[in-house]
């Protein structure tokens, strides 16, 4: 019991200090996984083996290798090609912002979502000064756009990858697994309720012409060639019987390769900080399960929900959606997902765990885009306001947000109860 208590208590100071952001990233993944191996190694709580298999290395692999492919990407030249061949040729404002939120949103499917925020902030700035439109309208939307598809593709985010990894999915599981609509394409109808929405509310209405003026952009196909190969390579991993960390190790290698002008920048640019502290959640996830913690935990939601799959499931959906409102989505859906698998257990669901484990990263993926600091890309995008010189009341950010973030989680978990449950 004493042992239980102590692993409670380094998990609930890791999870604190993350939330609060009082210390490094990585220092507190990885103090904390340390301190839980030096405790519960000599107890035979945990062993060496346990450890070892708690990292997914596969997870670690794509993390790293399509995040220094982005980091090329956003330099190529391409997105912002896309974005001015596409913006030339509408009509008027409001299309042109939602056609801007539709490239980012597709980009942020495949790519590291804050780095497709930056590419596309400049053309969004540069359209609201020639409009005279409220400037946080369009990096709000476009924050929005970046974070509602964290769940579409396997690589979009942590967590996707995390999941992918716990049920053993391909690529191609994540659109249809088990005979059923898979996580990826639930996603994506709830991000296209999510985007019409933004449109309906406030894009429509906004009538003013835009002209692009014609701008030279120096532009490398490269880092697509080498992005649409990495996609390919994982959709038929299955079949070449190469596993998806070693594909996204080799993306990054020769992202390496062919950016070795940039070499420097890519490496200072990766989240190292992010990526230890994965490595070191990781580890903490595995002792607190091997304590018993997350067992006590589901059993707790099993008895909240009366025992019923549906309320579980609403349960863990919404609940998810209230704390990544705040909390980082990375180390919640660590902890969420196994808590998923061992309440459709106490619940006598079998192997079908899949809905709750889906509706726990629906509802942390989307469900971020409620307030300014439930999602990296949000605060990003609201740092880049400030350098404009614009203060972002709360009210005015939800006034954006609450309605597509809700529609979206609300259609996801329709398709859920109904395909799943």
């Amino acid at each position: 019991m004493m042992l239980k208590i102590v692993t409670l208590l380094i998990f609930i100071a890791c999870y604190g200090l993350a939330i609060t952001r009082k210390a490094k990233l990585a220092y507190v993944g990885l103090a904390s996984a340390a301190a839980l191996v030096i405790i519960l190694l000599p107890t035979n709580v945990l062993s060496t083996q346990q450890v070892l298999n708690s990292i997914k290395w596969d997870v670690l692999g794509i993390y790293w290798g399509f995040m220094m492919l982005s980091i090329l990407f956003s330099e190529s030249g391409v997105p912002k090609h896309l974005a001015r061949h596409i913006l030339h040729n509408t009509r008027h404002e409001g299309m042109a912002l939602f056609a801007l939120c539709g490239i980012t949103a597709f980009l942020s499917a495949f790519l590291e979502n804050v780095g497709v925020v930056l590419i596309m902030a400049p053309i969004a700035i540069e359209i609201s000064r020639r409009t005279k439109s409220s400037i946080v309208l369009y990096l709000v939307s476009i924050a929005i756009s970046a974070n509602i598809v964290t769940t579409v593709t396997m690589i979009a985010d942590p967590p996707a990858l995390i999941l992918a990894s716990e049920a053993n999915m391909s690529f191609l599981d994540f659109y249809w697994f088990q005979g059923r609509m898979g996580l990826g394409t639930i996603s994506a109808i709830a991000a296209v309720v999510g985007l019409a929405s933004l449109y309906l509310i406030h894009f429509r209405k906004m009538k003013t012409k835009i002209h692009m003026e014609e701008e030279k952009i120096e532009t490398s196909y490269i880092p697509t060639v080498i992005f649409i190969g990495g996609i390919v390579a994982l959709a038929a991993n299955s079949y070449i019987g190469v596993g998806p960390g070693v594909i996204g190790l080799t993306v990054g290698v020769v992202s390496l390769i062919f950016g070795y002008k940039i070499l420097s920048k890519m490496v200072k640019e990766f989240d190292w900080n992010s990526f230890l502290f994965i490595i070191g959640i990781f580890v903490v996830i595995g002792a607190v399960e091997s304590a018993g913690i997350l067992g006590d935990l589901a059993n707790g939601i099993g008895e909240i929900s009366f025992n019923n799959p549906i309320i579980s499931l609403i349960i863990l959906i919404w609940l998810s959606v209230a704390l990544s409102s705040f909390i980082d989505n990375v180390p919640y859906s660590v902890l969420m997902i196994p808590v998923a698998k061992s309440v459709a257990v106490s619940l006598g669901m079998g192997g079908m765990a899949y809905p709750l484990m889906y509706g726990v990263l629906i509802g942390t993926g989307i469900g971020g885009n409620i307030t300014p600091v439930g999602a990296t890309a949000n605060v990003f995008a609201i740092g880049l306001l400030e350098k404009q010189g614009v203060k972002v009341k709360l009210k005015d950010y939800l006034k954006i947000s609450l309605a597509p973030t809700l529609l979206a989680v609300i259609f996801a978990h329709l398709m859920l109860q109904l395909f799943w449950m």
